[in-house]
This record gives structure tokens, C-alpha cells and sequence, in this order.
């Protein structure tokens, strides 16, 4: 039986927490997501446990079905760097044809459903059907652009561009439209936001603080953060409205 949904279409009732901008329903259609499913197993992953670690032998694809997971690098001095963070939706392939190994590390933020699609069978789906094929590859393109506009951001913006630009794409990501503000519906503490800028947690604080003073962030006592004026956030960033970087590249 169908459960997932065409591409141009947002979905309706119990399959609404699939469908966002970035999410591989956006690319792929219901045939082909069901494919994906038929041939995927699912996995539960606990809250703060890893689905796998940097290192480990790269033998499946999963697909998000519930929940977020963390994307995380660690540097040679012992460092984390947080390159992204995954929900409902997305789907994690770190395979490629020469290298066997994960390059990254993911970890559960709070309990996590995956579907887990091995290497195997997904080769045999792609070489099987050449729409899926090509599908995929519009898919890989899509992450591709979402990493070089992050590294684009993160180079050449300095560090209160790179900020900016982080709080951006947090909004596009999880953000959820209020009267006086977008508010980013997930808790990231000062130290998860330096890792995903590539600077210290003292220089978040202190970057924070004045776009607190400015009017420009707001702190909620949840332990979230609403963006004020999204426009200067823009404007810091280098980032006016542009076609060249829709919602859908300009994520997390």
C-alpha cells in the first residue's frame, strides 16, 4: 500500500511530517519513494546514541522518517565541527563509489525512526530504473549547492556573517512564522551554534549578546531563539533576496 506522496504536492494528514523544502519528497515521486520503501527496514535510534560514528564502514543509506539527527565532523586537534542537522524526511547517503568508510558521525537528538536501505539495494535500483537514477542525481546536486552555499557563507562572511547566515538557515529549516518574529522550533545550546559557525563558544556569546542588544535576536525561556528582524540578519549575512539561493538551498 502507498504511503508517501508525489513531489508537487504538499501531503496531507499522517504523512505531513515528511514534507519540507530540503526533504527527498520534493525531488522524488510517490512510485519512487515507495520503491525506497519497499526495500528499506526500520530502525529506532535512542536519544543521544549515534546511528553511526565517523570511521565506520559505509553500507546503507537511511532515510529519516521521525525525529533529528546531528551531522558531526571531528577535526585532528580533537574538535567538533556540526555540519548539519537532518529531519523528518531527509535522507542520509554517504556512499560513494571510492570510498567505504562514513566521513561523519550521526547522533540522535531525542528518540529518532530511520528506514534503513542498503547499498546494495539501492544500486540495483538505480541501475533498474533510470528515472530514479536521474532523480538521484537532481538529489545529490541539491546537497552539493546546500554545502558549497554554507562554505561560501562560512569563508567569506566573517564570523558575524557566518552567524548570520547560520540563524538564516536555521529559520528556513525550523523556523515557524509569529506575530513578532520567526521562531527556530529547536534547542541549540551557545556551544552546538559555535560548532556549526566554525568558532568559539565565547565568540557566539558575545555575537549574540549584540544582536540581542540590537533588537535583532530574542532569547525565549524555552531555550530557543526568535529571529526579530530577519532583514538585517540578511543584510549582515550578504544574503539579499535572490533567486540564486532559494529556501530549499539555503538550509542547515
Amino acid at each position: 500500500m502507498s504511503i508517501y506522496f508525489a513531489t508537487d504536492t504538499k501531503p496531507q494528514t499522517t504523512n505531513e511530517h515528511l514534507w519540507h523544502n530540503g526533504g527527498i519528497t520534493n525531488i522524488f515521486t510517490a512510485e519512487q519513494c515507495d520503491q525506497l520503501a519497499s526495500v528499506m527496514h526500520i530502525k529506532r535510534i535512542p536519544a543521544n546514541s549515534y546511528l553511526f560514528w565517523e570511521g565506520d564502514e559505509s553500507s546503507a543509506v537511511y532515510w529519516v522518517l521521525e525525529g533529528r539527527m546531528k551531522l558531526r565532523k571531528s577535526t585532528s586537534d580533537g574538535r567538533d565541527l556540526l555540519l548539519s542537522i537532518v529531519q523528518s524526511g531527509d535522507l542520509i547517503a554517504d556512499i560513494d563509489a571510492w570510498d567505504t568508510f562514513h566521513r561523519y558521525s550521526a547522533e540522535a537528538m531525542g528518540e529518532v525512526k530511520v528506514g534503513v536501505i542498503s547499498r546494495l539495494q539501492l544500486e540495483m535500483l538505480l541501475c533498474r530504473n533510470g528515472e530514479f537514477a536521474y532523480r538521484f542525481a537532481m538529489w545529490m546536486s541539491q546537497i552539493q549547492r546546500q554545502t558549497e552555499s554554507k562554505l561560501r557563507d562560512l569563508l567569506m562572511g566573517g564570523k558575524n556573517g557566518a552567524l548570520a547566515s547560520t540563524l538564516i538557515r536555521l529559520c528556513n529549516s525550523f523556523g515557524i512564522q509569529q506575530e513578532n518574529g520567526i521562531l527556530i522550533n529547536i534547542k541549540l545550546t551557545n556551544n552546538e551554534l559555535a560548532e556549526l559557525v566554525g568558532t568559539t563558544r565565547e565568540g557566539i556569546n558575545r555575537m549574540l549578546a549584540k544582536m540581542k542588544r540590537d533588537g535583532i535576536v530574542e532569547c525565549i525561556g524555552t531555550g530557543m531563539l526568535r529571529i526579530a528582524d530577519l532583514q538585517e540578519l540578511r543584510h549582515m549575512a550578504g544574503c539579499p533576496d535572490c533567486p540564486m539561493c532559494p529556501d530549499h538551498i539555503c538550509r542547515i
